[in-house]
């Protein structure tokens, strides 16, 4: 007996369409697998389908004809069946989508509040500082930090400008930014005809200091809130540090920086200025050593008397191999925690400001007489031995290096760019009786004014 089929037959559609309206090839015949309606008609299509008319009049007075004998007749569903597809714009589903995304945030946001609006949070200083420099740029009216941002990335560019011309190569400049805001220039020569290896660097660090800390700063810095869990800090600083292939050269290194803590308003709790420069040679020559202190000193007058005879023992004492009994060098300045109850903001900025500008003045006369006298290579082993003992007070005493590796987010290579390209360690070496070497050594161990 023949099998039963609908009382219309479709003509059979394209190909790309009977995934949609028809079953797939393959069974023993071919019907709709949903009404054809006016809305099945326009899906394939992708024109909207004309509004139905009132009432579903495609509902009313419809009857299923009677099943014919042997196989039932296949029920077709109504428009209104969840197996009948209909058509609605995609601008409707993305407003249902709304709805339901606002409906779902009402639901887990618990009930609302009709009363004042919820107050936003606050930027934060980075976004605050980042804005600024965007809207009005650096002036004198700007917060300290961003001041000393500017000043610092403006003599690192001067001082990299005459190394420059005096090695004859030039530095690779490596710009870096933080995850929570801030960053860097790092600027390294290394292999020059004048430097083994010379880092200038610029890094602007915000961040959160935890409670440990805190307690640790309150001992300098009474106006530190003791009560709170962390504090929002501000950190920026110029770091310089030159080692020069000739053993007859000195060394030299400088860092002037400040730091700023910050209230849950983003308000300045505490600040402070810290920085210094030092002479480390190899070879003494007094003259290099009296012109360099003398230098440091001409700068600090301009602002204190006692700054510099006071700064300059704080520099014999702060750096200072105190495992070996041995000063790191013959010297220079530094300062730390230098605030309110020194002098005002503006003075304290004032002497860092002479105190940078003075370092080129101080230490190119010196690189100029001594980058090409003669050497043996008995005196570049005994250069060798000296950077060990600079090596060992950067890692194992210096105070920056510590905070700088302890910093989360801290980038490693452009703290210990301060570390020479090479030095070496000598089981228990000691310099000849009456030699250069020795005299160095008894200098070292007892440091001398030199002005």
């Amino acid at each position: 007996m023949a099998s039963a089929r609908p009382a219309f037959r479709l003509i059979r559609p394209p190909f790309f369409q009977q995934s949609y309206a028809y079953r797939r090839p393959g069974a023993d015949f071919f019907r709709p697998r949903f009404a054809p309606t006016a809305a099945n008609r326009y899906v394939s299509d992708g024109v909207p389908p004309p509004p139905p008319p009132r009432g579903d009049a495609r509902r009313e007075g419809r009857r299923e004809p009677p099943a014919k004998s042997g196989r039932p007749r296949p029920v077709w569903p109504s428009a209104s069946c969840s197996l009948a597809p209909s058509y609605t714009p995609w601008s409707a589903l993305r407003c249902r989508k709304k709805l339901r995304t606002r409906a779902s945030s009402a639901d887990t946001a618990g009930p609302q509040v009709t009363g004042e609006p919820e107050k936003l949070e606050a930027p934060a200083i980075a976004e605050q500082d980042a804005l600024s420099k965007r809207e009005s740029g650096v002036s004198q009216d700007s917060p300290m930090r961003l001041r000393m941002e500017a000043f610092i990335k403006e003599h690192q560019k001067i001082i990299v400008s005459e190394l420059e011309k005096l090695d004859g190569k030039t530095f690779k400049v490596d710009s870096w930014e933080r995850p929570d805001g801030g960053g860097g220039i790092t600027c390294v020569l290394q292999e020059g005809n004048v430097f083994e290896k010379a880092g200038v660097n610029t890094s602007i660090v915000y961040g959160t200091l935890p409670r440990a800390a805190i307690s640790k700063m309150r001992v300098n810095h009474k106006a530190l809130d003791p009560d709170v869990d962390s504090l929002d800090f501000f950190a920026a600083g110029l770091s310089l540090v030159l080692h020069p292939h000739n053993p007859m050269a000195p060394t030299v290194h400088l860092n002037y920086r400040y730091f700023e803590t910050s209230d849950k308003d983003g308000k300045p709790s505490a600040w402070w200025f810290g920085g210094g420069c030092d002479l480390t040679p190899c070879y003494l020559f007094d003259d290099d050593a009296i012109h360099f202190h003398r230098t440091i000193k001409e700068a600090c007058e301009k602002h204190d008397k006692s700054y510099y005879p006071r700064f300059k023992k704080w520099c014999d004492g702060y750096f200072s191999n105190k495992h070996r009994g041995e000063t790191r060098g013959v010297g220079g300045i530094f300062f730390d925690d230098l605030d309110e109850t020194e002098k005002d903001q503006e003075n304290l900025f004032e002497f860092v400001q002479d105190c940078l500008s003075a370092f080129l003045p101080s230490y190119m006369p010196i690189i100029r007489k001594r980058k090409d006298l003669p050497f043996t290579e008995k005196e570049k082993l005994w250069q060798q031995l000296r950077r060990g003992r600079y090596v060992e007070f950067n890692l194992v005493h210096d105070r920056g290096t510590s905070f700088g590796l302890n910093t989360p987010g801290a980038r490693v290579e452009s703290i210990l760019m301060s570390l020479p390209l090479t030095a070496r360690w000598q089981y228990m070496h000691e310099p000849e009786k009456g030699s250069r070497e020795e005299r160095l050594v008894n200098v070292l161990k007892k440091p001398v004014d030199w002005v």
